[in-house]
């Protein structure tokens, strides 16, 4: 199944020995992990964008101890009835690759599932880590995916492109957006502010879909080992902004106990004529 086209000219890209190439002749080396680098050089804003290789793994240890499985679990199932047999499923801001497998695992009549990401060290450690997806270095605003061709994309606390994922899909294809839900990290929050804040009610309305349905997925953590507080610190914003004072008593605490709150809020691909209609 083709998905990944040429980001320079969109071209269907085909593989040979270690690269892929499209007809034009632009050529793509894979990496000894096995992910293409689909993000050209005029589309950087850094050297290095995206998560560093200390932030990857400090996410990549919190998930694998399990405590986002409630999340990863709503994700294939608000996705199981609506990816047909063989088709492609694309995590739009897949970081390390952690919901990228639970949906290649939970979805086993899916033909393609992949993931692209900015961070270099994200897509590397995913592809290294979940052979059974394909990986890419791509942002969300230019994906290097065909027109057309995906069932559904998942897009998990990451930035959004309504246009490309309007683009790409198939007509009546899904869209399926995770976001923090208005007391998510209570606990964490309460350590590091005088005054927690809520998170603001979700409102993302992308044009060109309707919405399905919108879930709430809640759980409690307790985290009682100072790894998994300090990993779990250092994949939140507030690991940025919060003062030194702050972050050294977090990171003392032998223990923390914390609601997990997300939204998980399902789309539907409009046609372009369409002004309403769909799942609403």
């Amino acid at each position: 199944m083709t998905v990944f086209c040429c980001p320079h000219c969109g071209g269907a890209l085909t593989t040979a020995g270690g690269s892929a190439r499209c007809a034009a002749g632009h050529s793509f080396d894979f990496a000894g992990s096995g992910y293409l680098n689909l993000l050209p050089p005029t589309r950087r804003h850094s050297k290095d964008p995206g998560d560093n290789r200390q932030m990857v793994a400090a996410r990549a240890r919190f998930l694998a101890g399990g405590s986002y499985d409630v999340l990863a679990d709503a994700v294939v199932k608000q996705l199981a009835d609506l990816v047909p047999a063989g088709g492609a499923v694309l995590d739009a801001g897949c970081g390390e690759g952690y919901f990228t497998a639970a949906v290649r695992a939970g979805l086993p009549g899916a033909g393609w599932v992949g993931g692209v990401d900015i961070s270099k060290s994200a897509v590397d450690r995913a592809a290294r880590r979940h052979k059974g997806c394909r990986f890419a270095v791509a942002g969300v605003h230019a994906l290097p995916v065909a027109d057309g061709s995906l069932a559904a994309v998942t897009n998990l606390f990451a930035p959004h492109d309504e246009r490309e994922f309007w683009r790409v899909l198939q007509p009546g294809g899904h869209l399926l957006v995770a976001a923090p839900g208005p007391r998510h990290l209570w606990g964490l929050k309460q350590t590091l502010y005088e005054t927690p804040y809520q998170n603001p009610p979700f409102a993302y309305r992308p044009a060109g879909f309707s919405l399905c349905r919108q879930t709430a997925v809640t759980a409690q953590l307790q985290l009682s080992a100072p790894q998994q507080i300090a990993d779990l610190f250092a994949m939140t914003p507030y690991c940025y902004r919060t003062p030194p004072q702050k972050a050294e008593e977090l990171l003392g605490r032998q223990q923390l106990d914390t609601p997990i709150e997300f939204v998980l809020a399902l789309y539907q691909k409009l046609p372009p004529e369409a002004e309403n209609g769909g799942c609403l």
